[in-house]
């Protein structure tokens, strides 16, 4: 992998390379922007097949991160911390602790918090060594699952607001959602969308998931090879990134997509093929901000209910994407980005 000619490629102002033998510790700390304040991007633990993945995933993901502060008005710019799950992390607790020693070196330039595969009690062991971390015992982003409900919530708005745009209809009774993938965002926008009463479709790589998702929201169960083709009004990806490709975009019956993913393109160039299917696009990291939103909010001192109140602002954001698409003529994802990038450039 060319480090250099990647960071180029994502506008990468810092990678840094963690590792720590005695706990088997091997991490990297993206940074893609602190123009507008310091770099805002949770911790994710995850496995994956070489150390250059586990690089680009971090720099896409900071990315993202920079892009959901600035559309969402936050005084933040993005980053992400990438700890790669192999067989030689010998002492979990350890190798976080040894993380949190990494980022406060950093004095401040990256804030972390709980992300895909990681947990509140990992931020616990950060924060014995730094104190910019968010999640750990005792905040707000560690109660409950307040910071994955706060990004379903904010999906669930945003799906509301573009059934408006594209429907001229908020209400959700008896629409048809596909819900691709379970995991704590994807359960609790389940939730929410069965109260309001859609009919849902759920699937998962994990089929007792699905089973119980089925169960509890009254959802039919679709296997993960066929959910791209099942007839719907709305996909929502909300599992891992690059699920919309030359390959899915042609199977899709729906009029809208909106999810919780990051990076749901597997290239931004197939927004076209979307537009040219009359598929309405919720840009990802405007829908799924209600994480950051709710983080931010926390760190300037508000308390749960204010946070809430923040999130709303997510079906604002939309509108204003998709009005400014519509005039200009151009994608939403080309709108969102251009709005994006007019607030911390």
């Amino acid at each position: 992998m060319k480090f250099w000619d990647d960071m180029k490629i994502h506008d990468m102002e810092q990678l840094i390379f963690c590792q720590d033998d005695k706990s088997g510790l091997r991490a990297v700390i993206a940074i893609h922007s602190t123009k507008q304040g310091p770099a805002l991007g949770g911790c994710r633990f995850w496995s994956y097949a070489s150390e250059a993945d586990a690089v680009r995933d971090a720099m896409k993901l900071a990315k993202g991160m920079t892009y959901k502060a600035a559309i969402s008005g936050l005084p933040y710019g993005g980053g992400k911390a990438v700890v790669w799950n192999i067989p030689g992390i010998t002492d979990r607790d350890a190798a976080f602790e040894a993380l949190g020693r990494f980022i406060d070196r950093l004095h401040g330039e990256y804030i972390t918090g709980v992300d895909l595969g990681t947990t509140t009690h990992d931020m616990d062991q950060i924060h014995l060594h730094t104190k910019y971390v968010t999640d750990q015992s005792g905040t707000l982003g560690a109660m409950g699952d307040f910071t994955a409900e706060m990004t379903a919530y904010g999906v669930f708005l945003g799906i509301k607001e573009s059934m408006r745009y594209k429907y001229g209809s908020l209400d959700l009774h008896n629409t048809r959602i596909v819900v691709q993938g379970l995991g704590k965002v994807g359960y609790a926008l389940c939730r929410l969308l069965h109260q309001a009463g859609a009919s849902l479709f759920v699937t998962d790589i994990d089929t007792v998931k699905t089973a119980i998702a089925a169960k509890e929201f009254d959802a039919t169960p679709v296997s993960p090879e066929t959910i791209y083709t099942q007839s719907c009004d709305v996909f929502a990806p909300c599992a891992l990134g690059g699920v919309l490709n030359h390959i899915s975009i042609p199977l899709l019956t729906c009029g809208i997509v909106a999810g919780a993913a990051n990076n749901q393109l597997a290239d931004e160039r197939l927004a076209d093929m979307l537009e040219q299917r009359n598929i309405l696009y919720a840009p990802d990291f405007a829908i799924n901000a209600g994480g950051i939103i709710s983080t931010g909010a926390e760190l300037s001192g508000a308390d749960a209910a204010r946070a809430q109140l923040a999130v709303e602002q997510i079906p604002h954001t939309l509108a204003a994407i998709y009005s400014y698409a519509k005039i200009s003529g151009i994608t939403a994802v080309a709108a969102a980005t251009k709005l994006a990038e007019i607030k911390f450039m």
